[in-house]
């Protein structure tokens, strides 16, 4: 029966329990707006999330020429038919009336509307000009986590080969570089060894600094549902904050911000010392067990409990049920990713899979989540600081396999150092040695730490900026050429999910004015600049998306992220395929690992590794001798102190992170009318007690407080950790008077004006969770409370104190479960019988 659920109020909707190894429920989601009924769509044209990394699969709805609604697809293993609030309602932003609809380019101070031609001449003129004067190395590119598969790749083609810059790296830098430089220390290769479908599985799921409530919500209706169902899961939460997972889950730990490796080493000492390793899978599969055991051995839970705050005794109650798990499901997201000793902290996790064996078996995996919808794509295809299809940059062999697909000399593609990471191009603009800096569906003057420092660099005289974006967003009004861009819904390409998963999103609409695709400006751009292989012909041959998709699948051929048994025909109509899918294997591969390592050996892997604490890389002789046969690798690394600490000037540390309603820079989820009015500005979190020793109440106007800038919200009060403030990071200043940012000295709302410019020595990810900060009241309330959700981890902790999130009748989602069990036929009960097995 269907029912009609305020998907703000509810934002995971109703429940459709089911038994472990059962298949998930159909419940398809469907939102219509302005009062259009079903029968009145002409079209329904598929495609999958942009708002997110899970992948729902969905399809938009269209009337008159313009979209209407969305509603969840049924048959695809990713989502089974539902919607999160940003899928459902996020799609309204395209139509928003301050889109970008003609180029624009910056004259006697002021941005002014002009042609594509004069545009891109612009950019080709200077391009030309830095090549001659200054070298490749004057140039960088800047790409973001939503453009599309075809994108990705030929921006990393026309900026390796075609201006042979090392200068090209995505804002995936400050989400997934974690994800992928702990599975190449750990198994040689990047590629997510679990599957969505593990859930399904596991009795033991244990989330590590992951809110998947809030940043995959449909994962976790998901989880919900097997919660509610027969012989469910236990769940093991590590995170400071009170999330939905956290309230449902068997032991929660709630460390001091910066001692995630602590903790970890705490729980592999456990599992070694109560005889809970698997030795026949460590000594088949692995190298490395003596010295990671040397290691923690003096790391007990009573270590751990000085270090992180947490209880020895919860510890203990953790390590027991990872250790006795019969099916292990681990996750992995910012709060390890964005925090001190980022790197050393994940591949910890994939350790405790090693050792106990949890890795290619149905509810046995590890998913080292991605935070932006196509992440996976901009690490696949090279254009996040790697070489396309997971080649090695340091191996000349795998370089020269990569001259050959692009017919190059090996010497054009930059490999002397690794490519350079983002907040490093940004120093480098900042020194003068980067002179054209061109940015594309991100806005680094919201996402990078330590914004007046960014705005300053973005502003300089010097460096030309280029931003190709959908609106006129902090970013493009520093910028010196802004190009309008289509999204998704308006153009046609692939992306891939956190595990794997590859849809097609298809083209409904034309993009408002002149605003054109990203891959075709890529396209125009090589067009213009005439690049050229070694014989003469032209650099980049394809000329639309398809063919993009087909020149990719020349590049992942061989490869772990092969992609040659896929094709248009075969993305449109089913559910999502999972890569690698090689001619051979058409369905793809559910999981990695299933038996044994793959990539790992010193031929063949993506890295020789690095130093977990220096980030020093280590060489292909090293590697050679600590893994000749190429197993996994169990790295230790010690643990050691964040380097900003609470003191008596700035008493509290300081976090930032997501909301469940709105995604990355708010750019979209701002301008669609639920999620703003549901998230509608910033506010700072602090526990209840905290706020009673300093006199503070809900709804306090404070500022928080540091050496690089100051942040003004309103307070809620949490049952957050103790000596801990959080700040969510979406809002920036598109929507207030400036549009840019906060004059020097004075308080802004961006999280990121305090946060530090610090990276992860390993994965060069910025460490947006480890800051330090004074709290100071500016003025008391007014009985009007924080903005903060209520039906998130920002809940008052004082139940009923706060007036309920709503979204009321606009905001209301059709939902109709599947009438029956669903004939799996026999393929898939085959699968689902072994599966239980």
């Amino acid at each position: 029966m269907t029912a009609s659920v305020d998907r703000i109020a509810e934002p995971w909707g109703t429940r459709t329990p089911y038994g472990r190894h059962e298949e998930w429920p159909v419940r398809r989601d469907t939102f219509l707006a302005g009062g259009v009924r079903p029968d009145e769509v002409e079209r329904w044209v598929q495609t999958a999330s942009i708002l997110h990394s899970d992948g729902d699969a969905m399809d938009i709805a269209v009337k008159d020429g313009v979209m209407v609604g969305v509603r969840g697809r049924a048959g695809d293993r990713v989502n089974r038919g539902r919607l999160g609030p940003k899928d459902a309602f996020g799609w309204q932003a395209n139509a928003s009336p301050d889109r970008l609809t003609t180029p624009l380019v910056r004259r006697d101070g002021e941005l002014v509307a002009t042609d594509w031609d004069t545009a891109m001449d612009a950019i080709v003129a200077r391009t030309r000009a830095l090549l001659r004067d200054h070298g490749p190395g004057s140039i960088g590119f800047y790409t973001s986590g939503q453009l599309f598969l075809e994108e990705y790749y030929t921006l990393a083609v026309l900026a390796r080969a075609g201006i042979g810059t090392s200068h090209l790296d995505g804002n995936t830098r400050l989400c997934t570089s974690t994800a992928a430089e702990a599975l190449k220390e750990s198994f040689g290769c990047d590629g997510q060894p679990g599957s969505y479908d593990d859930i399904d599985h596991a009795d033991v799921i244990a989330l590590f600094g992951h809110n998947i409530a809030e940043t995959q919500p449909v994962q976790w209706m998901r989880v919900l549902d097997r919660l509610g169902g027969a012989d469910p899961p236990s769940l093991l939460c590590v995170d400071p904050r009170p999330t939905r997972v956290a309230r449902r889950v068997a032991v929660h730990l709630a460390p001091r911000v910066g001692t995630n490796v602590a903790l970890l080493y705490a729980l592999v000492h456990e599992i070694i010392r109560t005889g809970r390793v698997d030795h026949a899978y460590v000594e088949a599969h692995t190298v490395g067990f003596d010295e990671l055991a040397r290691a923690v051995e003096p790391c007990d839970p009573d270590w751990a409990a000085d270090v992180c705050d947490v209880p020895a005794s919860r510890i203990r109650a953790a390590a027991e049920l990872l250790g006795t798990a019969d099916r292990l499901l681990s996750t992995v997201l910012q709060g390890v990713y964005q925090s001190h000793q980022a790197t050393a902290a994940a591949v910890q996790v994939n350790n405790l899979h090693l050792l106990r064996g949890m890795l290619g078996r149905p509810g046995a995996g590890v998913l080292q989540m991605n935070g932006q919808p196509t992440a996976q794509n901009t690490r696949e295809c090279g254009a996040d600081g790697d070489l396309p299809g997971f080649r090695n940059w340091a191996d000349e062999a795998q370089v020269a396999d990569l001259a050959k697909v692009w017919n190059v000399d090996a010497d054009t593609i930059p490999h002397h150092a690794p490519p350079t990471h983002a907040l490093q191009m940004f120093r480098y603009a900042e020194q003068g040695s980067i002179r054209m800096l061109w940015i594309s569906g991100t806005n680094p003057a919201v996402s990078l730490p330590e914004l007046s420092r960014v705005r300053s660099v973005l502003s300089q005289e010097r460096l030309l900026v280029v931003a190709q974006d959908l609106f006129l967003t902090e970013t493009a009004r520093l910028a010196d050429i802004v190009l309008p861009a289509a999204t998704w819904g308006e153009k046609t390409g692939t992306f891939t999910n956190a595990d794997r998963t590859v849809h097609l999103s298809d083209k409904a609409v034309e993009p408002p004015g002149d605003a054109r695709a990203d891959l075709d400006v890529f396209l125009d751009y090589a067009r213009r600049m005439d690049f050229r292989d070694r014989d003469g012909g032209p650099l980049v041959t394809w000329h639309d998306a398809e063919s993009a998709f087909e020149a990719w699948k020349r590049c992942s051929a061989g490869r772990p992220c092969d992609y040659t048994g896929l094709d248009y025909d075969r993305l449109r109509g089913g559910s999502g395929i999972q890569w690698p899918c090689p001619a051979s294997s058409p369905g793809g591969t559910p999981r990695l690992y299933t038996d044994g390592v793959t990539w790992a050996h010193p031929d063949t892997c993506e890295s020789y590794g690095k130093d977990l604490v220096t980030g020093a890389p280590a060489t292909a002789a090293d590697y050679r001798a600590l893994n000749p046969d190429g197993k996994a690798v169990l790295r230790p690394a010690a643990y050691l102190p964040p380097r900003e600490r609470p003191d008596g000037e700035r008493p509290f540390q300081l976090t930032t992170g997501r909301t469940l309603y709105h995604f990355h820079t708010r750019t979209k989820t701002g301008r669609a009318p639920q999620l703003a009015a549901a998230a509608p500005d910033v506010w700072v979190e602090i526990s209840a007690s905290d706020a009673a020793e300093r006199g503070l109440d809900e709804g306090d106007l404070v500022d928080v407080r540091c050496p690089r800038g100051v942040i003004r919200g309103r307070l809620r009060l949490t049952d957050i950790r103790t000596g801990l403030l959080f700040v969510p990071f979406h809002y920036g200043y598109w929507d207030t008077p400036s549009g840019v940012g906060p004059a020097a000295g004075t308080p802004g709302r961006a999280a990121n004006e305090v946060t530090v410019t610090d990276w992860d020595p390993v994965s060069k990810q910025p460490l947006y969770k480890t800051g330090t900060a004074a709290l100071s009241l500016v003025a008391k309330g007014d009985g009007t409370p924080a903005p903060a959700p209520t039906t998130t981890a920002s809940a008052p902790s004082r139940t009923g104190s706060v007036r309920g999130t709503r979204g009321g009748a606009d905001a209301r989602v059709e939902e109709a479960p599947e009438p029956g069990p669903r004939d799996a036929g026999p393929r898939e009960a085959g699968r689902r019988k072994e599966e239980r097995q």
